[in-house]
């Protein structure tokens, strides 16, 4: 029913528990899953996660918060990894000028050599924008013409929503909509559903009511709730519609 289309299975928080994640995100009514690399070690582990596991799918890239460190034998290794079985996107990558753990021009650079690899292969993008709206729409603009485009966790306003829908973007939503005051409630009301994705990123981000604690895929089911809410639609409208849409970007077979 419910397709988790970003969450972070390698993190230290489920070593040991992956399978009972994956456990309660059946029994949730999650039946598909998208665990997304930041750097290679995680794209590696995303990789093997998607041969092991039915239902899990990989994508690999390169966080902004570690472009400084990256050189072209891990882009030339990433691209490598793009092209095993079950990887189906490419990122989460992007800009990131809140924490700035990377020159912005180092993260500007990966940015644009992932995109060009993307466009290479034929792959969706996964996109990674922390305060850095403008600088993330503008790069889309002139080098992700004709790719499919995932703006990750969306925390824009309901303009850049717009400008998104418009170029064909899909606004992946998260626990923050789920938040007192959330300025997401406008942008979902605003955003036909089949510009809509949900996910968790897990393990950050939990909904309410489980703020405070280790997110996982089980609870995408709330956002979904909340999405449903906002519109006036049953949740299982929106786990139908959702699922299709990643089906469709991500190129999985049913979709």
């Amino acid at each position: 029913m419910y397709f988790d289309t970003h969450a972070h299975l390698d993190s230290r928080r489920y070593r040991g528990e992956t399978g009972a994640v994956l456990d309660r995100a059946r029994r949730a009514g999650v039946d598909r899953i998208l665990c997304v690399g930041f750097d290679l070690d995680s794209s590696r582990t995303a990789v093997r996660l998607a041969s092991l596991h039915e239902g899990v799918y990989a994508s690999v890239g390169i966080h902004p918060h570690v472009s400084g460190e990256v050189d072209d034998t891990d882009l030339s290794t990433l691209r490598g990894l793009a092209e095993r079985a079950g990887v189906v996107a490419l990122g989460e990558m992007g800009l990131d000028f809140y924490r700035d753990l990377s020159p912005r021009a180092l993260q500007i650079e990966v940015f644009r050599r992932q995109l060009a690899i993307a466009r290479e292969l034929n792959l969706p993008v996964i996109i990674h924008d922390r305060d850095a709206h403008e600088e993330v729409m503008d790069l889309l603009e002139r080098e992700a013409r004709g790719l499919r485009v995932v703006m990750h966790c969306f925390s824009g306003d309901t303009e850049m929503a717009a400008e998104c829908v418009r170029r064909g973007y899909l606004l992946s939503i998260a626990g923050p909509v789920t938040y007192p005051n959330s300025s997401l409630v406008e942008v979902v009301r605003s955003v036909p559903l089949d510009s809509l994705l949900i996910e968790t990123d897990s393990p950050y981000l939990p909904p309410v009511p489980h703020r405070g604690k280790v997110n996982e895929p089980a609870l995408v089911r709330l956002v979904a709730e909340r999405i449903a809410a906002i519109k006036g639609i049953s949740p299982r409208e929106v786990g139908r519609a959702t699922t299709q849409n990643a089906l469709s970007v991500f190129g999985i077979g049913d979709g």
